[in-house]
Formats: C-alpha cells, structure tokens, sequence
C-alpha cells in the first residue's frame, strides 16, 4: 500500500490566486513517482493558526502518513510554517532538516537561512520543504531514500534496522 501524503502549499499570494502554485505540483509529481499517494493538495494562507490547525487535523484524521508543506520556512515575518509545525509535533526529526539544510548550502548560501523542520505528530512524518520549486525538488530528493523506512517505523514496523 503506497503511503499517502498531503502536501500543503503556504503562501499568502498562492492562497488568493495571486500567483500559481509551483512548488506543490513539483512536489507531488517527484513523491508521485516514488510510489506515494497524494490524497490531498492544499494552499492555506500563512498564518500560523491556520498551518496549526491544518497539520493536527490531517495528522488526527489517520488519513496520511506524511504531510509536506512547502513554503514559510524562512526569516521574513510572514514566515511561519516551522513555528507552527514544532507546537504542533511531539517528536522533533533534526536529522532530516539538518541534511537538507547541509546539502543544500553545497548549491546555495541560502540554505543558511532555512528554519524547515521534521517531526512527528501521532503516526504522521511532517516535513517543511522550502517555497521555490527548485529548492522543494532539491531538498526533497535530499529526504526521499529516508521517508519509507521513517514513516514505517512511525507506523509501529517493529523489525531491526540493522537487518
């Protein structure tokens, strides 16, 4: 059974249809030919009680294993897709967003200002990805060997990983 995923597009234009939304389709097509589900696409404005709401909702609803946001992560003010991921996980991923950050400053110094996190909320993976369809594809390929084995682990796999 493919692992179905939501991807969340946050952006305050994206949401008013101010512009179109790139980065989400990257998003699905790359997770798609992975062999993920994409149950749901969503563009919710950036406001951060909003992302809250939209990640402990899907994460509560037992229909996905694994939600990526693309976009706000990061330092303007309207900024604010990790905030409200962290209150809303129970269990921080630093490893991931700390690969995506170091493979990314290899192609550009903007990786140093990226506040992207990974998490766990009940038995979902949530994933922030940066907002430009360049940097969403690249630090998604960065996370796409991990995600299968994470998100079983997650789900209760309870075979070694040494084996």
């Amino acid at each position: 059974m493919p692992f179905r995923t939501l991807i969340i597009t946050v952006s305050d234009k994206g949401s008013r249809g101010e512009r179109e939304d790139a980065s989400g389709p990257e998003i699905a097509g790359m997770i798609g030919k992975a062999g993920f589900e994409v149950v749901e696409k969503l563009i919710i404005p950036d406001e951060k009680a909003l992302i809250r709401q939209s990640l402990m909702e899907w994460s509560d609803s037992g229909k996905v294993d694994l939600i990526l946001t693309t976009g706000g992560t990061g330092v303007s003010p309207r900024d604010v897709t990790p905030d409200a991921t962290r209150e809303v996980i129970e269990r921080e991923i630093p490893g991931m967003a700390e690969e995506m950050r170091r493979r990314s400053a290899a192609i550009t110094p903007h990786a140093m200002i990226s506040r992207a996190m990974a998490g766990i909320r009940g038995r979902t993976l949530i994933v922030n990805l940066p907002g430009s369809p360049k940097g969403a594809r690249e630090n998604l390929a960065v996370l796409l060997p991990a995600l299968p084995p994470a998100i079983e682990k997650i789900m209760g796999d309870e075979r070694e990983c040494a084996s």
